[in-house]
């Protein structure tokens, strides 16, 4: 079930990704299931990733990332150029606490 996000609370994880690095970059292969099983592990961790998506035409690149989205049940926060910002709560360890919508 996908998580929905206020305005509010998708400008305060915008702000919160400004200084994060792309955790991880999804190569030629695409979305395997290998690559989802590590964002799941960074979502679990972090709750908040960049991840960089390789692709030669912007509409491959953003139906990548919605897919990737997707099976790692996350939201997607933003999306600018080849980065994608995903956030998920932790289910152990919540990190980061949204603002009220």
């Amino acid at each position: 079930m996908p998580i929905a996000l206020t305005n509010a609370q998708i400008r305060f994880l915008r702000g919160q990704a400004h200084d994060l690095k792309a955790m991880l970059q999804v190569g030629g292969k695409g979305i395997t299931d290998a690559l989802v099983a590590e964002v799941e592990l960074a979502l679990e961790h972090h709750e908040l990733i960049k991840v960089k998506v390789a692709g030669a035409d912007r509409e491959a690149r953003d139906a990548m990332i919605v897919a990737l989205a997707e099976r790692a049940d996350a939201a997607l926060v933003q999306r600018i150029g080849h980065t994608a910002v995903l956030y998920r709560p932790s289910t152990d360890k919540r990190q980061i606490v949204l603002p009220r919508g």
